[in-house]
């Protein structure tokens, strides 16, 4: 029997990044909107993202270049990035008293550097069209007939509505409650949903080295990656050793074509330090580093050149008669070309990826073709409406997953 109030115009599944945005937008609308969120609290994934800093977006104003870099999914994305784009984001966020700030590689984030003044910000906005939240509430059941959604089964309580946002996530940080639960109903509804791997993750390794400078970056670096020693794949940027191997954006967005390379063979990776020099260039410059620093110990006079913390880890790769004790105006001809071959080439060996519970994000989702991206409304179920990270599109790191939320979240809310 249905109940008024458990009767709503819009039943958002969900209360992350894209559900919160969905349930503003449709409330601002005048739309009667209920969230049904599994935690405790709404925006679990979000408050810890980016290292509890929350890459808000990526700052790329034009969308011809910003939507490439979600792969096949370009084709799609126009529509609804005409409707709300980067542009938007800094807009709505300021408007909620969070302007962002762009750092390197054009990340955005929050001008207080904290992921839950996004969540707050989103809590506003939410709250301030009256939408009903209920956390704790598990979905246990998505019942339909004569191909609509009809209602939603939260334990005793049946829950309807004329729109249903579907706003789950994926697979990943499965701690926060994304564990794939909308891929299930997604397929019992009828829809394509390609199965999730980790998508975009940390990479672990075998060499104890860089684990022991676990929370350390090398801020600027050239890594190769080769199968079976042949080069394959070479990238630039940051990486960030970890207690298991290594992250950072340049390997998070290696991730995917390092997976292939593991299916090839063994893989190793070389990590340039000093990208800017060939080799005889560090040598000279190693010369003259020492020439000025006559009588001192190597591992004094490295950290000059080295990234903090780093020396005493890199100098346990030297051969045995090169110790960090030397004073440097010992050191050979020779020996000066170990160190700058050394650090041309740092050696890694790739074990694997890390899984769903260390993925910033997992692919796989319902297919494209199957929604409406001018409306993110389901082409199956014509009250069901899907976003966020259960498309499936292929999501770099560096703010581009939720700025898909932004957008998806925003289309859907503006026409359920």
């Amino acid at each position: 029997m249905k109940t008024a109030r458990d009767t709503y115009d819009v039943i958002v599944v969900g209360g992350g990044a894209a559900g919160l945005m969905a349930a503003g937008r449709a409330a601002s609308r005048g739309r009667r909107v209920l969230i049904l969120e599994k935690n405790k609290q709404c925006g679990e994934k979000l408050k810890i993202t980016g290292g509890g800093r929350c890459n808000v977006t990526n700052a790329e104003p034009d969308t011809r270049a910003l939507l490439p870099l979600y792969g096949e999914a370009e084709q799609f994305l126009y529509s609804p990035f005409s409707q709300f784009g980067v542009k938007d984001t800094f807009t709505f966020f300021e408007d909620l008293n969070l302007p962002l700030v762009v750092e390197a590689g054009k990340r955005a984030f929050p001008y207080t550097h904290k992921a839950y003044d996004v969540f707050a910000a989103l809590d506003r906005y939410v709250k301030s069209g009256h939408v009903d939240i209920l956390t704790s509430s598990v979905v246990e059941r998505v019942k339909s007939g004569e191909g609509t959604i009809t209602s939603v089964l939260v334990g005793q309580r049946e829950f309807h509505a004329e729109s249903f946002i579907f706003a789950t996530g994926g697979a990943s940080h499965p701690e926060t409650g994304s564990t794939g639960d909308g891929f299930a109903w997604l397929k019992k509804l009828g829809h394509t949903v390609q199965a999730p791997t980790p998508g975009i993750v940390p990479l672990s390794v075998n060499e104890s080295w860089i684990k022991s400078l676990s929370g350390t970056s090398f801020p600027k670096v050239k890594i190769t990656f080769s199968v079976d020693g042949v080069k394959k794949l070479t990238k630039t940027g940051k990486i960030l050793c970890t207690h298991f191997g290594i992250s950072g954006p340049l390997i998070l967005n290696s991730s995917r074509e390092v997976a292939e390379l593991l299916y090839a063979g063994i893989v190793t990776a070389a990590i340039d330090l000093f990208p800017a020099h060939d080799q005889g260039a560090l040598g000279e410059l190693l010369l003259e580093l020492f020439d000025a620093n006559k009588n001192k110990m190597l591992k004094n006079v490295l950290k000059d050149i080295l990234p903090p913390g780093t020396t005493p880890a890199l100098l346990t790769l030297l051969s045995g008669t090169l110790t960090p004790e030397r004073t440097t105006n010992g050191i050979t001809k020779e020996e000066r070309k170990e160190l700058a071959q050394l650090f041309k080439s740092l050696p890694l060996t790739i074990t694997g990826l890390m899984g769903f519970d260390r993925a910033v994000v997992a692919d796989g989702g319902v297919v494209l073709p199957e929604v409406d991206t001018k409306t993110m409304r389901s082409r199956l179920i014509p009250n069901l409406y899907v976003i966020g990270d259960l498309l499936a599109i292929y999501r770099p790191s560096g703010g581009y997953s939720l700025q898909l939320c932004w957008t998806t979240g925003f289309v859907a809310g503006s026409n359920a």
